[in-house]
């Protein structure tokens, strides 16, 4: 099979994925913070298999922490995925506000860049995000989630489209 078709088909899946979460963003809601939970599950046990490398005990002792504590929070986010889904919607909310915080400074400290306004617009949009999501904390934790998701899914699928098409038409190109 072709890679470029690969990619086509795997973006047609995202977007296919990503409109039926807008349809449903509670579902997808819970699917993602289902998704973090299993990441966290996976992630604390890779860390803690990778305590047990070539390191000081030190480093040791606290990489088997670590992994630890996300074993223990990923089984508590499934386990209570309605706290984690509202601890995963505050986390973004902070996230965005804070990341639009820090893009904002660094639109004003390269304000002679012709990245200025560029900057300057992405900070203005995530501080508005942020804002948006924390302001209406927690009636946003139900949907919030599912909807990100959903952008992403379908942002994701139409740059694998457009990389399977330009793919094959590189190919007929050097075919020629």
């Amino acid at each position: 099979m072709k890679h470029w078709f690969i990619l086509l088909i795997a973006g047609i899946a995202a977007v296919a994925g990503g409109v039926l979460a807008l349809f449903n963003p509670i579902a997808a809601t819970i699917t993602a913070t289902t998704i973090v939970a299993w990441l966290f599950l996976f992630m604390g046990a890779m860390q803690i298999v990778a305590a047990f490398g070539e390191m000081g005990l030190g480093t040791r002792i606290w990489t088997a922490a670590l992994g630890a504590l996300a074993i223990v929070i990923g089984g508590w986010i499934l386990t209570n995925p309605i706290a984690g889904t509202l601890a995963l919607t505050w986390t973004i909310g902070v996230l965005f506000l804070v990341e639009g915080i820090v893009k904002l400074v660094l639109a004003f400290v390269t304000r002679r860049s012709p990245y200025f306004w560029a900057m300057l617009l992405s900070g203005a949009i995530s501080v508005i995000l942020g804002g948006m999501i924390l302001g209406r904390f927690p009636e946003t934790a139900l949907t919030i989630p599912g909807i990100l998701l959903a952008v992403d899914l379908i942002s994701t699928g139409v740059a694998l489209v457009a990389l399977g098409m330009h793919m094959k038409g590189a190919k007929g190109a050097a075919a020629a």
